[in-house]
């Protein structure tokens, strides 16, 4: 059996993820403490893949990095670098999918605090990076773990948008359900069971874990009550 898919995916997934969380985290952190004009519309447009069919926002990636595309053309031409077909391109559609999850959980931690502690120690002379490193992160950690967990998951399983940008190549763009799919396409039911079990697996003990670490810090938050 050859488990290049597996590592792809595991590849893809983990880059996209630490991708997620910077952008998740340094946006939400913005977006969620303040008010401005369009907050609502920009918001709706960050969650926008959640709800819309991956082949539409594949679709709309091929538009941005195809060879005729405003990025893709750019790239091309400056630089004789193509993303589409690419893992790079897998990684972008992982990255794209999996980020409204990141987001909504870190926005969502950023605003169930009091933000008069930040503000206490901004009043005491902390630079703005101190006391997010030392109030904001740590308050924030639950949602911020959890949403790490639902991104990782979700890059993994992704599909739909994969398929549109990055292509199905063997050994370069394979991931998991991309083998999964062509394996059912060309009959070869015992490959295809082997990576759904596989990929089962992986999305389980990351659930599974997730539950006990919130268990955990459930039972830790009512034994310092």
């Amino acid at each position: 059996m050859d488990f290049t898919p597996l590592l792809l995916s595991l590849k893809i997934a983990g880059i996209a993820t630490v991708i997620v969380l910077v952008l998740g985290v340094f946006l939400a952190r913005i977006i969620a403490r303040n008010h401005f004009p369009g907050k609502r519309i920009l918001e709706s447009v960050l969650m926008l893949p959640l709800v819309l069919p991956p082949t539409v926002v594949g679709f709309g990636l091929l538009l941005l990095f195809g060879k005729n595309g405003p990025i893709g053309g750019l790239l091309l031409s400056r630089f004789d670098f193509q993303i589409v077909f690419t893992w790079i391109g897998a990684v972008i559609a992982a990255v794209v999918v999996s980020f409204p999850l990141m987001y909504q959980s870190a926005a969502a931690s950023f605003q169930n605090y009091d933000p008069n502690l930040e503000n206490a120690a901004l009043t005491m002379g902390a630079s703005k990076w101190k006391v997010f490193w030392t109030i904001s992160f740590p308050l924030a950690r639950p949602g911020l773990i959890a949403g790490l967990v639902l991104t990782f998951a979700r890059a993994l399983g992704e599909f739909g948008a994969t398929l549109m940008i990055a292509g199905y190549i063997p050994n370069r763009t394979e991931t998991i359900p991309l083998a999964i799919y062509f394996s059912v396409e060309s009959g070869n039911m015992d490959a295809a069971l082997f990576w759904v079990i596989s990929i089962v697996a992986v999305g389980f003990c990351a659930i599974l874990w997730l539950n006990w670490w919130n268990g955990k810090n459930i039972l830790r938050f009512s034994s310092d009550k």
